[in-house]
């Protein structure tokens, strides 16, 4: 077995578990080199480049028995982690990262090593990269959707139930006016949910170059819901360099009419549902302290189709 002095854990992760966790994630986090060398026994997997790390979860590249390479991935199981899982299984490679096998225990995923040095973000031409992540998210939405994830339905009346007290919080009159807008605009279509699996988080830095296919999808968190719902991500991914161009209105529509095309979806509706992202991330944001919406939200509500 491998030792686990071996692996040495990235500080920003080890700092984003115990800098505002509690005891779980401390021991979690404690132990995942253990728990990386117990899988890598058991998988028969030796490694094979430098770590990589997010905020909460550890990837590990190896090789398997056969020479075949793939990324070992820990992350402290949680509801998404479990969901991810559920998806990533229905999908089965489709559009996506292939998971080659997972330990329900700890709900470790070893998956197909794609490019991680070059994501869709890498394409110079943003309708190109955005039809590109359109092809791939209608294929994600064909699948039908198993059970065991949660569906947009609970999801839009949680955010509803919060929608009071949120407001309150908010220091400008106008921001209260613009999150109520919203709220009510997610009231009209909270009826009507959806039915198709959603990635949820799918932008361009989450669809990574591979071999298999050109581009495939990572990271998704799996929702049941409408489509329109899974637009927002595309619309403000790279949002600082949008920002420093001043055309972020533009692209946004832009980017709006690509996918909508793309999906066959109807404008009106996939705008509300896009309006209702912006009203779970302000919620968020409210909820870390914030008591002004984000400028960038804004900006997106603005640049979509009226209701």
């Amino acid at each position: 077995m491998s030792s686990p002095q071996a692996i040495d854990l990235p500080d920003a992760l080890v700092a984003s578990y115990t800098r505002s966790g509690g005891e779980e994630e401390r021991t979690w986090i404690t132990r995942l080199p253990v728990l990386v060398a117990e899988l890598l026994d058991r998988w028969e997997l030796e490694r094979d480049g430098a770590l990589g790390s997010g905020e909460a979860s550890l990837v590990v590249p190896v090789r398997r028995a056969d020479g075949t390479r793939a990324a070992l991935k820990l992350q402290m199981p949680r509801e998404e982690t479990t969901a991810a899982l559920i998806g990533l299984r229905a999908w089965n490679g489709n559009g996506i990262v292939r998971l080659l096998d997972h330990d329900p225990e700890s709900s470790a995923m070893l998956l197909e090593r794609l490019d991680g040095s070059r994501t869709l973000a890498s394409v110079p031409d943003d309708d190109e990269a955005t039809r590109t992540l359109a092809g791939l998210m209608a294929r994600l939405h064909s699948v039908p959707a198993p059970e065991g994830l949660r569906g947009l339905g609970d999801v839009a009346r949680d955010m509803l139930a919060s929608v009071p007290e949120a407001a309150a919080a908010l220091r400008d009159p106008a921001d209260r006016r613009r999150l109520k807008g919203w709220a009510s605009v997610v009231t009209e279509l909270a009826g009507d949910p959806g039915d198709r699996m959603l990635h949820w988080d799918l932008h361009y830095d989450n669809v990574l170059a591979a071999e298999r296919e050109p581009w495939l999808a990572i990271d998704p968190e799996p929702l049941i819901g409408d489509p329109g719902f899974d637009l927002w991500p595309a619309l403000d991914t790279g949002w600082e360099k949008l920002q420093a161009t001043e055309d972020a209105p533009r692209v946004v529509r832009r980017r709006f009419d690509l996918l909508t095309e793309a999906l066959g979806l109807d404008r009106e509706r996939a705008a509300g549902w896009t309006l209702a992202r912006l009203l779970q991330n302000t919620l968020w944001d409210i909820e870390d302290g914030r008591t002004a919406i984000d400028p960038s939200q804004t900006t997106v509500a603005e640049a979509l189709p009226r209701h």
